[in-house]
C-alpha cells in the first residue's frame, strides 16, 4: 500500500512542414498569441518612482513582527497604492494631459512660428547692422579713444611713500 509511481515516456510527432527551427512555441491559429504590454517608460524619466514594499518598510533582524501582519502590512501597501493610483489617474490623467497638451502647443507654436523667425531674421539682418556697427565705431569711437591714449600717454605716475 504505498505510492505507485509510474514511468511514462512522452513524443512529439511533427510533420515536415510544421518544424520549426527557432526557439517560440508553434501556435495554433486559434489560440490568442499574448504580446508583452508596451513599456510606457522607455526613457526611464519616472524610474525614481518604482516603489515597492521593502523599499519603504524593512526591519532589522533584532525587531520582527510576526509573520502574518508583515504579509498582510504588504498586501495592504500594494493594494492601497495601487487603488490610490489607479483613482488618482482616472480623476486627473485627462485633464492633465489636456493642460500638457495645450500647454506644449503653445510652446511649439510660439517657437515655429515667432521665435525661429525671428532669430532668422536677425541672422540675415546682421551682417549689414555688423558693417554699420563697424564703421560707425571706426569713425567716432576709434578717433576719440585714440587721441585719449595719446594724451595720457605721456602722463606719468609716480607714489612716494612719506
Amino acid at each position: 500500500m504505498g505510492v505507485v509511481k509510474e514511468k511514462s515516456e512522452t513524443s512529439i510527432i511533427m510533420d515536415e512542414d510544421e518544424f520549426n527551427r527557432s526557439i517560440e512555441p508553434i501556435l495554433s491559429k486559434k489560440e490568442k498569441i499574448y504580446f508583452a504590454p508596451p513599456d510606457r517608460d522607455p526613457h526611464f524619466i519616472n524610474a525614481h518612482l518604482k516603489v515597492s514594499f521593502d523599499d519603504v518598510i524593512a526591519e532589522p533582524s533584532s525587531a520582527h513582527s510576526f509573520d502574518k501582519i508583515w504579509i498582510g502590512s504588504h498586501a495592504v501597501f500594494e493594494l492601497t497604492k495601487y487603488v490610490f493610483y489607479k483613482t488618482l489617474t482616472a480623476v486627473f490623467a485627462i485633464p492633465m494631459a489636456i493642460v500638457a497638451g495645450i500647454v506644449f502647443g503653445v510652446l511649439s507654436c510660439i517657437h515655429i512660428w515667432v521665435a525661429m523667425p525671428l532669430v532668422k531674421g536677425y541672422m540675415v539682418v546682421l551682417p549689414s547692422v555688423q558693417v554699420v556697427w563697424r564703421s560707425l565705431m571706426d569713425t567716432f569711437v576709434a578717433p576719440l579713444f585714440l587721441s585719449m591714449g595719446r594724451c595720457m600717454s605721456s602722463v606719468q605716475l609716480t607714489t612716494t611713500h612719506n
